[in-house]
Parts: C-alpha cells; structure tokens; sequence
C-alpha cells in the first residue's frame, strides 16, 4: 500500500508541475511589499488615500442566500458582515465592540438580562434602526415556519424560550427579546452564557426592517435591490444567482467616515489557476493559494499567511432514504477515520499551512483561564494508522456479512475540492480492500440542498466557528441538532453537552473537562465524523491593499477598515 500511496503522490506533483508551465503561473511576483512606515504611507493612513480606493476580490462560490434568518454558509456570511451590521461586530483585533449597539449593555446581577441602548444608527433607505428590527429578525429566525437553519441551533438553550419556539410548542412572540422602545432592547436568557456578547456578533442576529419584509413577500432578498443594509457597504449588482456582484460605500452607516474604500468587486472563481492569473494579470487583488500553487509562491513576498480556527472533516451519513447504510457500523466508520494520510494532503494537496486535524476543535482556538490551549486536553485521536485501518474494516465488513461496500463520497465543484476528493478516493481504495468509491462533486447550493435532506453516504465538510468557545464545534452533533443530519446519536454524549451548557455553565474546570469528553466520544469512540484539516489560509495580496481584517468567527473578513496606498 505503500508503494501505491507514494506514485499516486508523485503522479499528481508531475500532473500539477506540466498544468503549471501550461498557465505560465511563473509570472514575476517580486515587487516588495510597502508595509514600511514611510511618510507617504503614514500620511495615507491618516489623511486622503493616494489611490482610487476600489478593492478587486474572488470567492469561491456564489451567495447562496442574503436573508440572514436562511443564511448557513461562510459565503453570505462573509456579505453580511460586510453590509450589515448587529448590536457587535469584531474588530481589528476580533474582539466583539459595540456596534448598532450604543456602549457595553447592563448587565442584571443573575447574568440572564441584558439591556441594550442603541445609537442613531440608520438603514440604506435613510430610516432608523430600531430595537423593533431586532425583535423582528429574531423571532422570524426562531419560528419554525421560517425554517432557518441557524436561528434555533444559536438561539434554543440561550435566549429564553427560544427552544419551545422553535418545537412549535410556543408562539414566536414568547422569546425572550422585547422592545421596550425604540433605542432600548432588552434580552432575556434561558441561562448565564459566558460567550453571549461574542454571538451578538455573529450574522443570525442581524436587525431585519419588518415593515420591508414584509411588503417584499417571496421577493425579499432575491436580489440586491431586494435588501436594506445597515453596515459599512451595499450590495449591487447582485441577481440573486450570479458569479459576480458589487459593494459600495453606505453613506447611510454610522461610522461612513471610517469607511476609506468606495467599491469593491467580487467575481466568483473556482478554478485555482484563474485566479492566480487574475492575480498576476491585476485584474485582482488578493487570490488564494493551494497545492501546487502554494508551493510555487511560497516565498513571495506578497503572500500572506493565516491558520483559520476552521476545521474540514467527513460526515459519515448512518441513515439514508430511511434505510441504514455500511456507516451504521461503528468498525466501518473508524477504519475509513483511519485509513487516509492527512499530513500528506496539507503537505502535497494543500500545501498551504494547513493542519492535519485528528480532532475536531481546532488548536490555537480557545484557551482556559490559564492560557491552556484546549486541544491539549485531548490531543490527537484516531490518527492515520492502515494497518489498523484494515483490521477495523475487515471486522466491520464480517459483521455487516459482506465482502464489498460502494459509498459515494460528495464534495464541492471547486478545483481544489475536486484534487482533495481524488486524494481521499485514492487512500481510502488504496488502504481498505473492497470499498468502493464514487465521487459527487456538487455547487455549494446543492451540498447543501443534500446534506438537508440527508441524501448522500460521505460528505467533505467543514465548519467554522460561530463564537469563541468549543462549545460552538461540539453541540453541532446532538441528537436532532439541524446540523447533525447524518442519523447520529449518543445519549451520552448528548448529556455532556446539556450540562456543559447548563449545571456547568460557570463551572469552568468542569465544563472543559465535560467538553473534551464529549470530543473523545465523537471522534474517537464513535468515529461519528473524522478529522480532515484546520484550515491554512495562504494568499497572494497586492502590496497597496492595507488593512484587511481577518476573523476566527462569524465572516471571514472585514473590509470597514481596508484602503488602498501606493498604487500606480
């Protein structure tokens, strides 16, 4: 199997070193980077930019979604946190400040009411934001007949009755959110949550006008011109379905004059060597890097690196159109968890600064009061092992009463998805004798549209964190959780994560130890999901773009504080 592994490898460097000379991907990149503190740069920091200030980017998909109570994805999310705005946002140093929110909220001495004041905050429409657009876009969120994929995993255990809401068992108007008048909201909890500033943060606690809403129907969001915005830019240009779109400056946004960039364009790429040749070409400004790639610029002085508190792992499905499938063996789903080289795909596939992640809450993540990472806890759990891989297998294969086993794989349609699938196809046919497997490669939209219906055997997926605390990793997989659509379900596990939430909540010692637990259970005992990567961000960036902010949760990146310098 060795052998096998080695040629495959050595097969996709030649394949990828003749696409390289074919793109002409060796285009001079060498013009250092102007990051010093010259009086040109001081005084464009501070004063009038030196350069038209429009910012050129790539995604890697289109927006699935602009209505924050539907939005799932790192895409729209990335948007909304771009052209929206909630009481927090994360700033340069992705610490969650006041927003709409005017000042740090009062606090009720139980820690379960919170009153917020809100500034003289506006939308693109010239109207107010008010405390009522909160209660709106919350209580649409949590109202099961809104079927959001979001509002019930963050609000049920958190904002008081938000869970019997999102049962059906109470109506929309019970949560504990109120109004009680234009600049004053007041938020009730279920229980302390010592991360509950940082959720204010994240998207699904947008403000939604219900006034617009609601005179939109089926139209709102569809398209650019069918949204109000709030933060720092609008979006334009955008049809609901299309590879590219727009974001232009909000005069309307409270901070406007710490806004420095008029535009920025956004085309979707998908296809690695596009966008580096958009890159080298100056039609963009920023491009991600992977694999081959990766390796080419590695040491230009253009490129920026970042490790993403993102982890990438496979979702084993247990139940699919009703009927169990081979993953409902607990031997099956270990040995596959053990039969891929993950340092060999960040090395080769990626090379990227990735991590191999035989874990599932990312390193250098969250910390406990003394500064103890919280991946030291359980350290590494079901690493590469063949060997140990093909006795699992054989013995699951035994108790299943089979001697095959055809699974299909589903994956994104983006190229680097595409490499990293063949790689997983190749170890895992290479290392488990018998297995069988067939690649989907899908657009993100239909991923998603499947992993919903819970159609498909193994998913490629990923997760990035919604707040900083494991907790925002590990409660994806309890029983019935609105991620967890791969028939899992562990009472144990399940009670761990209930009393970390609840009994624990200010236990600290205790909640981390009943949360590595419930790790340990997940990956190693019951092999529900295994470790990928955490995710390595390497990019080449135009030395005039400044300022960009990158976030460990919530969107990717903010651009309120991005200007552009030094360009000829």
């Amino acid at each position: 199997m060795r052998n096998s592994k080695v040629f495959w490898l050595l097969s996709l460097v030649l394949v990828l070193s003749a696409f390289l000379a074919a793109c002409g991907g060796g285009e001079d990149t060498s013009t250092e980077p102007s990051d010093s503190d010259s009086d040109k740069e001081k005084e464009s920091a501070s004063g009038e930019m030196d350069s038209v200030q429009e910012l050129n980017l790539m995604e890697s998909a289109e927006i699935p979604t602009m209505d924050s109570a539907l939005a799932e994805d790192a895409v729209a999310f990335n948007i909304m946190n771009n052209v929206n705005e909630g009481l927090y946002r994360l700033n340069q140093d992705n610490v969650a400040e006041p927003a709409v929110a005017d000042g740090e909220p009062e606090i009720s001495e139980d820690g379960l009411t919170y009153t917020f004041k809100l500034r003289d905050a506006k939308w693109s429409d010239g109207s107010p934001v008010t405390a009522q657009d909160f209660v709106f876009s919350w209580q649409r969120a949590v109202d099961p007949a809104t079927g959001s994929p979001y509002g019930p995993y963050m609000m049920a255990g958190t904002i008081k009755n938000a869970a019997a809401i999102a049962e059906g068992k109470m109506d929309k108007a019970e949560l504990g959110v109120e109004a009680k008048d234009e600049k004053t909201l007041v938020v009730t909890l279920e229980r302390p949550v010592p991360y509950f500033i940082s959720l204010m943060a994240f998207g699904t606690f947008l403000p939604q006008k219900e006034a617009f809403v609601t005179e939109k129907g089926d139209a709102y969001a569809s398209n650019s011109d069918n949204l109000l915005y709030n933060g720092p830019f609008t979006l334009t240009n955008w049809d609901g379905t299309g590879l590219t779109w727009s974001m232009e400056k909000n005069p309307e946004y409270w901070d406007a004059e710490t806004v420095k960039l008029d535009k920025i364009n956004v085309d979707v790429v998908k296809e690695s060597g596009t966008g580096v040749n958009l890159y080298t070409s100056g039609e963009k400004d920023r491009a991600g890097l992977s694999g081959e790639y990766a390796m080419q610029y590695a040491d230009d002085p253009e490129v920026v690196r970042e490790l993403e508190p993102t982890v990438f792992y496979l979702k084993f499905n247990q139940e699919r159109n009703g009927e169990e499938t081979p993953l409902a063996n607990v031997n099956i789903r270990k040995a596959i968890s053990m039969a891929y080289n993950k340092q060999d795909l960040v090395d080769v596939v990626l090379a990227n600064g990735s991590l191999p992640a035989d874990f599932l809450v990312p390193t250098e993540f969250t910390f406990d009061e003394s500064k103890k990472d919280f991946r030291e806890v359980n350290g590494k759990m079901n690493e590469f092992n063949a060997e140990e891989a093909k006795k699992l297998w054989e013995t699951g294969l035994k108790e299943l009463g089979v001697t095959e086993v055809t699974l299909e794989m589903l994956g994104g349609d983006s190229e680097l998805a595409k490499k990293m699938d063949e790689y997983m196809k190749s170890q895992l046919e290479g290392n488990l004798e018998g297995l069988t497997i067939n690649l989907k490669a899908v657009p993100f939209a239909v991923r998603l549209e499947l992993d919903e219906k819970q159609d498909y055997d193994i998913q490629n997926s990923g997760w990035g964190p919604d707040y900083q605390d494991p907790m925002t990793f590990l409660d994806l997989f309890v029983t019935g959780s609105a991620q967890n659509k791969m028939g899992y379900s562990n009472p144990e596990f399940d009670k761990l994560i209930e009393q970390a939430k609840g009994e624990l909540a200010q236990d600290i010692p205790a909640r981390w130890e009943a949360m590595a637990k419930a790790e340990k259970i997940l990956i190693e005992e019951d092999a529900a999901i295994a470790g990928i990567y955490q995710r390595g961000i390497m990019s080449l960036q135009k030395p005039y773009v400044h300022d960009i902010v990158v976030h460990p949760f919530g969107g990717d990146f903010s651009y309120k504080w991005a200007y552009i310098s030094g360009k000829e």
